[in-house]
């Protein structure tokens, strides 16, 4: 039940909402009750019963209009007083005061029933807005090691499916916890009114009917994880397949796809079958223990009528019928609620995994904003691991404002992870990185990561426009300096040749463009947000040579009385460089300037001849 009230907290603050339900349920219930009360009354006045007969033909001595107190027996005294008045002087008049507390009774009962579908409404949308909101806020704050270990399909599928069933689930259950008990109270208070000996009958044979149902309800929570936990394979797999389908065409695995995404579609319906089979099972046991007690009060108080029992006549006997078949369906309700609420908490942990994870990167207690970078980036005795296995070994590193370093080597060397540690996505394991001669976790991160920009071999851009994609981070810009970045990028000629220029949607990924004009697009946003570091990740290695000239052109505007950190594969574009730190094997074998290693004879000439660079 932990989770269960969990949930429920996202709830806060309900303020003036939880007094008016619980407000609006008694009535409901209370008018209920009072439409199904009055058939006795009916009952007595179309059958002409001896109450009836004997007012209308002999008429009693006159009764005074009861005093208010706060008893049940004072509302039934009031109805009696106005009854008997209409049926001393006519039965038909009597009739029509019958329908008309029956009319009035049922339309404020149905006009309770809605504020309350109302109000609950008002809380579900309120704790499943709270839940996303809170949901997607934790994810933004994850440091990036969670999504290189964590599947992305799976984290999908928490943040959709299972919160969708959270919401179809513990969500709709608050409903039933809160309003089918009021409603059960209300119900047996009359029954007990009407007769205690059958009353307590039902109460005998009820609670074994929530027994059986409970104990089948907590097996599904097991089957419902593992369902979820499926379809969050299914979604990884899709948005694998979708993302890599020219590969898989390629290689003629379209029958590798279609088994792998197969087998987790049986493993998901097997799940869910033998879920659905256990969830079923609620309904008719509930249907017929349900008609059992029904059939047992049917005996009892036809006995009791049979043998000339005063306390119980036709009228209220019927009437205890009607009662009681009304309190089935909030029972069944709570019942049912209590089954769905198993499915709804298996999907609920699979969230709160992702809510109790702490981020990895964090600002602590005392940091201070970076308001200016005035001197230098230093990386001293820095080691990094992603496991157990280092990836970077005493790396020692200084770049002073205004300079350009290049971290040149073989792949697997390093030089991405190094860079990734600049803008905190990582911490060190051993050693430190120093800004401006402080530990870098003395400043927030926030405002470390406002003064870099990073242009990554890969141009991360959004399903948006080309205005939204070159401003984003920086919303309020206009359409004059988003214009003037995508020219000193070089982007703004082949922009406005594009139907709908600065307005045009680019598609997934920037699906649209070609590298090139991807990489324009990702190097004008940087430029629009004027770092004082730049961060450039091999931003020309997987373009042509016509693209990596205008990208190169692009990039050295970028570059321009900015401190650049400058990670290459061709070498061509770092010879200007201050400094160039050769990487191998996680560890800096040779620094210097372009000339200077070429002189050394070295891993970076040999580098250097193999790309015949002179």
């Amino acid at each position: 039940m932990k989770t269960y009230f969990r949930v429920l907290s996202y709830a806060r603050p309900l303020g003036l909402l939880a007094p008016q339900y619980l407000i609006y349920v008694i009535l409901q219930s209370v008018f209920s009750v009072v439409s199904l009360g009055i058939l006795a009354p009916l009952l007595n006045t179309l059958f002409k019963t001896e109450k009836v007969e004997s007012a209308a033909a002999s008429p009693p001595a006159p009764i005074d209009l009861p005093e208010f107190e706060f008893r049940l027996d004072y509302i039934t005294d009031v109805f009696d007083y106005y009854f008997l008045q209409y049926a001393q002087q006519d039965k038909y008049e009597a009739l029509q005061f019958v329908c008309l507390v029956l009319i009035v009774s049922i339309i404020l009962a149905n006009i309770f029933r809605y504020l309350v579908e109302v109000i609950s409404a008002i809380v579900k949308a309120n704790v499943i807005s709270k839940l996303r909101n809170t949901l997607f806020d934790r994810l933004m704050n994850l440091h990036i090691g969670y999504y290189t270990e964590e599947r992305k399909g799976n984290i999908m599928s928490k943040v959709m499916s299972d919160v969708q069933e959270v919401e179809g689930t513990v969500v709709n259950s608050l409903k039933a916890v809160i309003k089918e008990p009021i409603m059960i109270i209300v119900y047996f208070t009359a029954l007990f009114f009407i007769s205690v000996k059958l009353t307590l009958i039902t109460l005998i044979i009820l609670p074994l009917s929530g027994f059986i149902i409970s104990y089948i309800s907590i097996k599904l929570k097991k089957k419902a994880k593992q369902s979820q936990e499926t379809l969050g394979k299914i979604s990884d797999i899709l948005e694998e397949t979708l993302g890599g389908m020219r590969i898989i065409k390629a290689f003629n695995a379209v029958d590798f796809s279609k088994n792998r995404f197969g087998k987790q579609v049986k493993n998901y319906a097997t799940f869910n079958i033998s879920m659905r089979k256990r969830f079923a099972l609620a309904g008719p046991i509930s249907e017929i223990l349900g008609v059992g007690v029904i059939v047992g009060i049917v005996l009892v108080g036809g006995s009791m009528i049979l043998d000339g029992d005063s306390s119980l006549d036709a009228g209220s006997f019927i009437t205890f019928i009607a009662l009681f078949s009304q309190v089935l369906n909030p029972a069944k309700s709570l019942a049912a609620a209590f089954s769905n609420v198993q499915r709804g908490l298996a999907s609920a942990d699979r969230i709160f995994t992702i809510l109790d994870t702490e981020p990895g990167i964090k600002n602590s207690k005392d940091a201070i904003p970076l308001t200016e970078f005035n001197e230098s980036i230093e990386l001293e005795n820095v080691s990094f691991g992603y496991g157990n296995e280092l990836v970077l070994k005493n790396i020692n590193l200084k770049v002073n404002k205004g300079e350009m370093i290049a971290l040149v080597g073989p792949s697997g060397g390093g030089k991405s992870t190094l860079a990734d540690l600049i803008p905190r996505f990582y911490d060190v394991k051993s050693g430190q990185i120093l800004i401006d001669g402080k530990p870098i976790q003395n400043f927030k991160i926030e405002t470390i990561r406002s003064k870099m920009g990073i242009v990554s071999q890969e141009s991360i851009l959004f399903n948006d426009t080309i205005f939204n994609n070159i401003a984003f981070g920086k919303p309020e810009s206009t359409l004059e300096e988003v214009q003037q970045a995508a020219k000193v990028a070089n982007a703004h000629d082949f922009i406005m040749q594009i139907k709908g220029g600065y307005d045009a949607i680019i598609g997934d990924r920037g699906a649209k463009l070609s590298g090139g004009q991807r990489q324009r697009i990702s190097i004008a946003r940087a430029i629009l947000k004027n770092p004082d570091i730049l961060i450039l990740d091999e931003a020309t290695s997987a373009l042509d040579s016509e693209s990596e000239k205008l990208v190169q052109d692009a990039l050295s505007n970028l570059m321009k009385n900015r401190t650049s950190i400058v990670i290459a594969h061709r070498l061509s574009t770092i010879q200007e460089a201050d400094r160039i730190y050769v990487m191998q094997d996680g560890e800096i074998i040779e620094k210097g300037s372009h000339q200077s290693l070429i002189k050394k004879g070295g891993v970076y000439n040999k580098l250097i001849e193999i790309q015949s660079v002179s």
